[in-house]
């Protein structure tokens, strides 16, 4: 007898299954069209100029892995670095939600978003109107370079997702790092396709006094996830 179907987004409502599904097939069919070098050749402003109209979604199963690891961690504050069109932000906003109702006592749930340019910021928004507001009324969407727009107002994060230019990981880690609680998690996106550009982010996170505890998944084209372990 074969097994049941998974069900990697257990209580999450049909409709928002259904834009989700919808979202993953019109990123994919983007990325169908892109090579290596869209992604990396010519610097940050030439990469932003070329990804301004794409989705560069997270994948749908890293989505769902990483939903089920905020589930898991009940983590109530994340910050992802990286929004684009909002498909992943609505992944943490359903696990924020979801761990603030099992938490009770008043637990507030909390997704601050980052997105550089303000067409993307538009369609994310639009993105999580209409899921509704469980996911629109979870997330705080800051505009702009996120080196200034995380300076203020972030309390104790539980989770960090980062899905951005490769260069922006370790300075957006830096200025999360200390607002961590120990055992927050970190995942980063496309480790292995991108180590290069990883390069002083994975030297950084895998130094040894670095308090990470730090695994690449078997995900295609890596993705890493990392435990923050502090000593004290």
């Amino acid at each position: 007898m074969a097994p049941p179907p998974q069900n990697p987004m257990q209580g999450v409502p049909e409709h928002i299954r259904s834009i989700l599904a919808r979202l993953h097939a019109e990123s994919l069919a983007q990325e169908s069209q892109l090579n290596t070098d869209d992604f990396f050749a010519g610097g940050e402003q030439a990469v932003a100029r070329r990804m301004r109209d794409k989705f560069i979604a997270l994948e749908e199963d890293k989505a769902q892995y990483v939903y089920g690891l905020a589930r898991a961690t009940g983590a109530l504050v994340i910050v992802e670095a990286g929004t684009s069109f909002g498909v992943s932000t609505i992944y943490l906003a359903l696990a924020a939600a979801a761990n603030a109702r099992r938490a009770g006592g008043g637990q507030e749930a909390r997704v601050v978003a980052t997105e550089h340019e303000p067409e993307k910021a538009r369609r994310a928004r639009a993105h999580w109107d209409e899921c509704g507001e469980e996911v629109s009324g979870v997330i705080d969407l800051r505009v702009g370079d996120l080196r200034e727009t995380l300076k203020e107002d972030l309390e104790r994060v539980d989770f960090l997702l980062l899905d951005i230019w490769t260069p922006m990981a370790l300075p957006t880690l830096k200025i999360v790092q200390p607002k961590m609680r120990p055992g927050a998690v970190v995942i980063a996106d496309n480790t292995i396709m991108a180590a290069e550009g990883y390069a002083d982010y994975l030297t950084y996170m895998r130094s040894p006094d670095s308090g990470f505890i730090n695994m690449t998944l078997p995900f295609k084209n890596g993705l890493e996830m990392s435990i923050y372990c502090p000593e004290k």
